[in-house]
């Protein structure tokens, strides 16, 4: 069974990575570009402005994305570039940059998919304590009221938060992102809840005033392990890993049964000695506010089997398979993802966010040869699509990314692009991998019969 003729075949970005003009048109600092600031931050000592000079390029870009065919752009929305304080004034030139973006994907036959917050904090909220004050999630959605009353005429597909595994997980606790504090579990739950409080005013705030009825989700890293041989005990062992519970406050149960049950794992909140006296009466109704549709982003999983007291992992081979980001490489896991999710969750499902670093590079013929990608991308989607075969409904796919962009502290040199970027030239050169992206979409056109 072939995706249905409604599936979004998109490409994503994120703000801070691409768009450059850090300092133009009013736009507020983010953390991200006070930590981009410090000396030795950033492990190839460049800075993420002009990054890929989107800002100024769009309109070449969605040039590129219509010669590719894509149907849907995933790109995120720079909060402070729409309140510079992150509250208060709102700087119309920051909302008319996407007002501008959305009218030229639209007129391209692309549509688009904003993510409302992608790690760019305002940094005057971060210095009032960021996701650990409880006026955050108010904050947030006080931005959002302001972009959906701007957009929504026009744009009715959202999500609402990227990741926040990561930019809470590694924000708050880890230190290895931006804001860059290094809490413990206990103290780093208070952000946790105000983020996802944040997220679930975000949803009411854009079906009170969307202009439209919209459809949303949001997209937490999946975190799927799958079965290492498909017996069924080694099947339930991946499905009992995928929704463990645990204390570093990455596991999925903490941010997806909170979102689609309104409970947060029990047992977790013990152990971590969680003051739960911070969670309001109507606080899980609101985070669980009913979504559209399951979404996440999936890079890798985890080999799993069946032991004599439970799930295991299975250790990698010596010499297997990774990318430049030295993050093991797995060819399967999408269909794992819409398998153990849809079970769970009951919502069809979008991969927001799917790729590989490269080291990839301009050959002596011109062009930009990623065998690997190529590799990577259609073992990814026939894996899909086999979920799709088993009658799973899937809404869609974005490939991460794009094109190259500021890969966060790694810097420029991991592309995980389908379109190459000379950060020099700012030249863009469709990659093989996005010759092959356009060609994979074209058949599912001839399919359907969709024009070209």
């Amino acid at each position: 069974m072939p995706f249905s003729k409604d599936f979004l075949w998109g490409a994503a970005t994120a703000s801070v990575q691409v768009e450059g003009a850090a300092r133009e048109d009013g736009k507020g600092e983010s953390i991200w570009d006070v930590a981009m600031r410090k000396p030795g931050y950033v492990q190839d000592g460049s800075s993420p402005d002009p990054a890929c000079d989107h800002y100024h390029r769009y309109r070449e870009d969605i040039g590129i994305m219509k010669q590719i065919g894509l149907n849907s752009y995933r790109f995120s929305i720079s909060w402070p570039r729409i309140l510079p304080d992150g509250t208060g004034k709102i700087n119309s030139k920051g909302l008319d940059f996407y007002d501008r973006l959305t009218d030229e994907l639209l007129e391209n036959g692309i549509e688009p998919f904003p993510t409302l917050f992608h790690w760019d904090y305002p940094y005057p909220l971060m210095q009032r304590g960021g996701w650990l004050n409880p006026d955050s999630p108010k904050w947030f959605a006080e931005y959002t009221k302001a972009v959906v009353e701007k957009l929504s005429d026009r744009i009715k597909s959202w999500f609402t938060i990227n990741e926040p595994q990561c930019f809470i997980g590694h924000g708050y606790l880890t230190g290895r992102h931006a804001p860059g504090l290094a809490l413990e579990p206990r103290e780093g739950f208070a952000a946790l809840h105000n983020c996802l409080l944040g997220h679930g005013l975000a949803v009411r705030t854009i079906r009170e005033y969307s202009k439209q009825p919209a459809f949303i989700g949001m997209a937490p890293q999946g975190n799927v392990s799958y079965p290492f041989t498909e017996t069924p005990e080694n099947i339930e062992a991946a499905r009992q890993r995928t929704f463990r519970e645990g204390t570093t406050l990455m596991e999925n149960a903490w941010w997806m049964d909170s979102v689609y049950f309104g409970v947060y794992p029990e047992k977790s909140l013990r152990e971590i000695g969680a003051d739960t006296s911070i969670v309001g009466s109507d606080d899980m109704k609101i985070i669980s506010s009913p979504l559209d549709f399951f979404g996440c982003n999936m890079y890798n999983g985890a080999p799993t089997v069946m032991g004599k007291n439970g799930y295991e992992t299975v250790p990698r081979p010596i010499g297997g398979p990774d990318n430049t980001c030295e993050w093991p490489v797995d060819f399967d896991i999408l269909y794992w993802c819409g398998k153990f999710f849809y079970e769970r969750y009951k919502l069809p499902v979008i991969v927001a966010e799917n790729g590989i670093p490269l080291n990839d590079w301009i050959a002596f013929d011109g062009k930009v040869h990623d065998a690997g990608r190529i590799d990577f991308l259609l073992r990814g989607l026939n894996s899909f699509e086999r979920a799709a075969d088993e009658g799973i409904p899937l809404k869609g796919y974005f490939v991460w990314s794009f094109m190259d962009n500021m890969e966060w502290y790694r810097g420029f040199k991991k592309r995980f692009g389908i379109v190459y970027v000379d950060y020099q030239t700012q030249k863009r050169i469709i990659k093989d991998s996005g010759l092959w992206y356009a060609g994979r979409i074209s058949e599912w056109k001839k399919l359907y019969g969709i024009k070209p």
